[in-house]
C-alpha cells in the first residue's frame, strides 16, 4: 500500500467538510430519488481531490471512474445524509481504498463532530490517533446494538440505538460503543454505505459478516448488502441466528 493514501482520505474527508459549510440548500438535488443538494456537494469536492491522485472511484453519487493507478476508492460522501439534512449531528463521509491485494486503508469522518475512524491494511483501528477495540461482549441479552430499521422480530438485545449512519455505527463496533450491530432491511446497503468501517471493524477484531454469507466489499455499485456486526463470534453467531428468525 502506498503510505500516502491514509493522507489523502484525509484531505478528501478536509475537502468534503470544507465544502459542507457552504450548503444552505438542505432539500432534494433533483437529480435522483433519495438524493440531497448536499450529496452533490460532498461528491463534487471529493472528486476533485481523488482525480488529481488518478484512482478510480466507486461513488454513491455518480458513475465509475476508473483510474491510472490501479487503485479504487469506495466513497459515501455523506453517510447519513437525512441526518444531515436535518441538523442531526451524525453523518459522515466514508471511504475504503481498495488495490490488487483488497482493502488497503479505510476512513470515516463523522463531518458533524470532527471525529475520524481510520485503518491501514495489518496496522489496527484507530480513533483520532487512539487505537480501539471491540467489547469483550458474548451474550445477546448483555448487549447494546446498533440498527438500521425495525427487527422484523425480537432479536434478544437489552437495548438497541437507531441512528441513521451505518458507517458510523459499525465504527462504533469495533470501538466497543456498540457490542453489534444488525441490519434490518433487506438488501439496503450498497459497498460505499460498509466498506471502509467493515475493513476498520476487522482490523479492530470485530466481526462482520453479509445475513447471506455473501462478500461485502466489492467493486459492484449495483450491489446490495445485509450487514450483521459483532465484538465476539459468539455475539455474531446469536445475532445472525436472531435475525434469520432461527
Amino acid at each position: 500500500m502506498n503510505p500516502d493514501r491514509l493522507s489523502l482520505l484525509h484531505e478528501v474527508a478536509d475537502a468534503v467538510a470544507a465544502a459542507f459549510v457552504g450548503v444552505r440548500d438542505f432539500g432534494p438535488s433533483g437529480q435522483r430519488a433519495g438524493q440531497y443538494a448536499l450529496d452533490v456537494v460532498a461528491n463534487d469536492a471529493a472528486l476533485q481531490v481523488l482525480r488529481r491522485a488518478g484512482v478510480g472511484v466507486l461513488s454513491e453519487e455518480s458513475e465509475f471512474e476508473a483510474g491510472a493507478t490501479g487503485e479504487v476508492v469506495i466513497i459515501d460522501p455523506i453517510d447519513g445524509s437525512t441526518n444531515a439534512s436535518r441538523g442531526v449531528r451524525y453523518f459522515a463521509t466514508a471511504m475504503c481504498l481498495v488495490d490488487a491485494d483488497g482493502p488497503a486503508v479505510a476512513l470515516v469522518a463523522n463531518q458533524a463532530t470532527g471525529e475520524r475512524y481510520w485503518a491501514t491494511r495489518g496496522g489496527g483501528a484507530w480513533c483520532d490517533g487512539v487505537r480501539i477495540s471491540p467489547s469483550e461482549c458474548v451474550d445477546v441479552t448483555d448487549s447494546i446494538i446498533g440498527l438500521n430499521g425495525l427487527p422484523p422480530h425480537p432479536l434478544g438485545y437489552r437495548q438497541s440505538r437507531v441512528l441513521g449512519a451505518v458507517a458510523l455505527d459499525l465504527c462504533h463496533v469495533a470501538a466497543g460503543v456498540f457490542d453489534g450491530y444488525v441490519d434490518c432491511v433487506d438488501e439496503a446497503h450498497g459497498v460505499w454505505d460498509h466498506a471502509a468501517s467493515v475493513m476498520i471493524c476487522r482490523e479492530a477484531g470485530a466481526h462482520v459478516v453479509d445475513l447471506l454469507g455473501r462478500e461485502l466489499i466489492v467493486l459492484d455499485q449495483a450491489a446490495r448488502r445485509t450487514p450483521i456486526a459483532a465484538a465476539t463470534p459468539e455475539l455474531l453467531a446469536q445475532l445472525v441466528a436472531a435475525r434469520r428468525g432461527a
